[in-house]
């Protein structure tokens, strides 16, 4: 896919700044429509989405909005999420990984039987699963760059390999229960931010956020660029403040934020930090964008390869890990039933390209957020799982529907 040269895009970054400093609101505004009209959507569709369905759900069923049903969505929508997030990773690739559930299940499977049969302690039966993980997602960067297997083949194999490890790795119990007092199952289910905590976390992400932007703004006043407009940076941050406290306020009704969705947004934040402000980010967008056009420019196209999909499987480790200790034990079923396709549809409906090079590490976070919320109403008005799949199959397409106009609408307009 044949993406604007960074020499192209810097230029529109500047004018696009000059025109917010010099119009201000106006000009943010119209800038914001100009981009919707060259295909520039962003999480504009998710979103949109998710406040359909919130209202649609709502209208069937009040209590789908109540706090303690928004606090079970994020409880919930974390494994998966972080296991999406991995999924984000290949498919800015221009890639995919099939197996990410069977890995998923044979991690925890694996931390299970240390942990419960041979009496190792928690830790070590942890990092155990995730470096097995890591290994498997360096095994396949190897079949990728060193053999040319492509990434649909050896994530197929995968999938249908480690399912059997799985099922090999238990054995004849089927089932392991973890201990109800371990540190996975404490955190996963019982552990929740107390309301001043939660405040406190709010007040410093919202300074954590104007005071990077002002950072931005000082260098980039000191190189002689155009910097963000700082009346719209204020603006940001007391959307941000506001919105948050809001939203703190409503699930501390119930139980309050847990630890394991906070795990995942600051996994989310970090990754996309790691994405927009590091040279590996930089690269693997290049790659995913052109990858001949990354190798003539000097970046190690392998390199990258090996560090996404280490990533991706670790990512599926970590995921099957916490979700083991959200469901107290580890089973036959264990990321073998839809793990792998709720996955790759979060990272997709959340606004993540299948043709590479787009895409951001929230697209796992609003994803999966919007198929827990399916999920969630359609358990509360009465409606059988086998309408959750046709509806998730059908939002699914309805995004790459969406991807694929907006990928059109940026060619013709010459900024994709």
């Amino acid at each position: 896919m044949a993406d604007e040269t960074p020499a192209t895009a810097l230029a529109a970054d500047l004018a696009d700044e000059r025109l917010i400093k010099t119009e201000g609101l106006s000009g943010y505004f119209r800038l914001f429509i100009n981009r919707l009209k060259s295909g520039e959507l962003g999480s504009l569709p998710v979103v949109i989405g998710l406040i359909c369905i919130s209202i649609g759900f709502y209208s069937a069923e009040p209590r789908f909005l109540s706090s303690r049903s928004v606090v079970s969505i994020t409880q919930f929508a974390a494994p998966i999420g972080i296991i999406a997030l991995g999924i984000v990773l290949v498919l800015l690739l221009g890639e995919i990984d099939l197996s990410v559930g069977s890995v998923s299940g044979f991690t925890s499977a694996t931390m299970a039987v240390l942990l419960v049969n041979e009496g190792q302690s928690m830790l070590v039966s942890m990092l155990v699963a995730i470096l097995i993980g890591t290994a498997i997602g360096a095994f396949y960067a190897l079949l990728y760059t060193r053999l040319g297997v492509p990434s649909f083949v050896f994530s197929l194999a995968g999938l249908l390999g480690f399912q059997g490890a799985l099922l090999y790795v238990l054995g004849t119990q089927g089932t392991i229960n973890l201990p109800s007092d371990s540190f996975l199952v404490e955190f996963t289910r019982f552990q929740f931010l107390s309301d001043v905590v939660s405040y406190v976390l709010v007040l410093l992400i919202t300074l954590l956020y104007v005071g990077s932007q002002l950072w931005t703004i000082r260098q980039r006043s000191a190189a002689d660029l155009t910097p963000p407009w700082l009346p719209l940076v204020l603006i940001k941050g007391a959307a941000l403040l506001i919105g948050l406290g809001a939203l703190t306020y409503y699930v501390n009704i119930d139980r309050g934020w847990s630890y394991l969705w906070l795990f995942f947004a600051f996994m989310v934040v970090v990754m996309d930090l790691a994405l927009r402000r590091t040279r590996w980010g930089r690269h693997v967008f290049a790659v995913g964008g052109n990858e001949e056009a990354a190798r003539r420019s000097g970046i190690k196209v392998n390199r990258v390869y090996f560090s996404v999909f280490a990533l991706c499987s670790t990512l599926a480790a970590v995921g099957g890990l916490l979700a083991a200790g959200l469901q107290t034990s580890v089973s036959q079923a264990s990321g073998t039933t839809d793990t792998n396709l709720t996955a790759i549809a979060a990272a997709v409906i959340g606004g993540t390209s299948l043709f590479g090079g787009r895409g951001s590490a929230y697209s796992a976070m609003l994803g999966i957020i919007v198929l827990q919320a399916i999920q969630t109403g359609l358990n509360l008005v009465g409606v059988d799982s086998s309408v959750r799949f046709m509806v998730t199959g059908a939002v699914l397409l309805l995004a790459v529907a969406i991807d694929s106009v907006s990928r059109r609408a940026r060619t013709s307009s010459g900024r994709g």
